[in-house]
């Protein structure tokens, strides 16, 4: 991806601009291609992620603090997310009976199963998104990557 090109100037772009420039343009890509992914499974992007939080927990609840902890992308809105996964059945949420104020959340069955149809679509805009890398490439980017 040429960032000249793409931001269709021919001016020369100092590198820490371009570099940053260059990361939102990557960034974009990536949230276009994983949005398209899950598109036909009805959930966007953070909903996906909390499915994956609430399957990582193996039976256990999670409550609101815990998923917005573990979120990718940090939201203030988690409730909202957690209320259309209800809505569609993909979670379950109770009240804590030690602690009333708390509220415990886990996947359903439906939940798990849908989320291993999005686990295939994920997969595969994965391998289209890092396509031209090779292993030793997409390690050499983590190592970067790590240096944020």
């Amino acid at each position: 991806m040429n960032v000249e090109e793409v931001i269709k100037t021919d001016r020369s772009i100092p590198l820490k601009s371009r570099t940053i420039i260059h990361f939102m343009l990557v960034n974009n890509k990536i949230n276009e291609e994983i949005s398209m992914a899950l598109k036909p499974c009805d959930v966007s992007v953070q909903q996906f992620n909390v499915l994956r939080i609430l399957r990582g927990q193996k039976g256990k609840p999670a409550n609101l603090s815990t998923l917005n902890e573990r979120m990718v992308t940090k939201m203030s809105n988690t409730t909202r997310l957690v209320d259309k996964l209800l809505a569609k059945g993909y979670a379950d949420r109770k009240t804590c009976p030690s602690n009333r104020r708390k509220v415990e959340i886990t996947i359903t069955k439906l939940g798990e199963v849908e989320l291993k149809k999005m686990d295939l679509a994920m997969n595969q805009a994965e391998r289209r998104i890092l396509q031209n890398f090779d292993q030793k490439e997409l390690e050499q980017l983590n190592i970067l990557f790590n240096k944020f």
